[in-house]
């Protein structure tokens, strides 16, 4: 649970036999833009901007990046690589943020303490005064002159830097971008950024089987170029997913699904599903794909979200009519109730 996360959701789901992702995107933004110009007077500009997934996760650390500003992510991992400072010599990814701005050390502690909520072991920094243009930081002097030249760190400018594997330096430098833009009044909160994310990956890591788990579901299909090699390298497939992202916010997702009785079986395989446990856990799945499915695919849309935007509330719960607290209960109306065993 979280402000946009709760146990119960009203969603509107779009559903398509035979679908084509430009008339579906289109008929969306159609939708949003009539939306916001009858709930809120505003013209939308369609149609929306696209990102892969890769693009957003190397600019913004977020696979929903709030584009209203402008600060990213930047990678100085190969700048880095025989670095003097033995975290970035070792880390398997560099990166930072740069902010036209200087920090006091209360300031930067601070910042410190956001970066370790998402994981971060700590938080390097190096600031250019702007006066002296003297560099500024403890780890400077294990830096040579040309990892300097490289970072160029500018009068007044602070880099913020996360090193260690590429996914956590997503995760610590995403949410510390949205600390930032936040602290610093960056953000235009009057202004609304549509945007699609597309090209998702198809697989992650499953830390609890030890294989590979579906991103999305285990029902998405791969995009084109993948349909023949995922599984011969599930970690760079890419997937037929999509979102929809508002100011940060996804509002929607959907894929395109598989309709082939023989590609589902060869993604359930790769998810170490055994045929006995692929007919026991959806036979009546690849039975019905084998009669003749169409393809298929579309997106669900969150109403309660889309209204919390609208609303510009930072809390789903302020848009809901009764909801659960945070154990799961509704505390004017009580519910859950017990039942009783009859009614079982």
């Amino acid at each position: 649970l979280r402000a946009d996360r709760v146990q119960e959701l009203t969603q509107l789901d779009v559903e398509l036999s035979f679908p084509d992702r430009e008339e579906l995107f289109a008929l969306i933004e159609e939708m949003f833009s009539a939306i916001w110009r009858e709930c809120l007077g505003l013209e939308i500009a369609a149609p929306f901007p696209r990102m892969t997934y890769a693009e957003a996760d190397r600019r913004y650390g977020s696979d929903k990046p709030d584009t209203r500003f402008a600060l990213e992510l930047e990678d100085a991992t190969e700048a880095t690589r025989g670095s003097g400072f033995g975290v970035f010599a070792s880390a398997g990814a560099v990166r930072f943020l740069r902010v036209q701005r200087l920090f006091s050390r209360a300031e930067l502690a601070a910042l410190e303490e956001v970066a370790k909520e998402r994981g971060a072991k700590g938080l390097a920094y190096l600031m250019r005064d702007a006066e002296s243009g003297e560099v500024r930081s403890p780890i400077a002097k294990f830096l040579s002159e040309e990892e300097l030249a490289a970072l160029a760190v500018a009068p007044g400018e602070t880099l913020l830097f996360g090193a260690d594997t590429w996914e956590v330096t997503s995760r610590v430098l995403g949410h510390l971008r949205l600390h930032l833009g936040a602290e610093l009044g960056l953000i235009d909160e009057d202004a609304f950024t549509f945007l699609w994310v597309t090209d998702f990956p198809m697989f992650e890591r499953s830390e609890e089987r030890g294989g590979w788990s579906a991103t999305h579901h285990p029902f998405t299909r791969p995009t084109a170029e993948w349909e023949d090699g995922f599984d011969a390298d599930p970690a760079a497939a890419l997937a037929y997913a999509y979102d929809l992202i508002v100011n940060g916010n996804e509002l929607g997702g959907g894929s395109f699904r598989i309709h082939e009785p023989d590609l589902q079986a060869r993604v359930f395989s790769l998810l170490r599903l055994s045929d006995e446990e692929q007919r026991a856990k959806f036979g009546f799945l690849l039975d019905a794909l084998a009669m003749g499915a169409p393809p298929h695919g579309g997106i669900a849309l969150g109403l309660d979200r889309m209204t919390m935007v609208l609303a510009g509330e930072p809390n789903l719960r302020d848009v809901i009519a009764f909801p659960k607290n945070q154990a799961g209960l509704d505390p004017m109306s009580g519910a859950p109730s017990d039942v009783t065993p009859e009614q079982l």
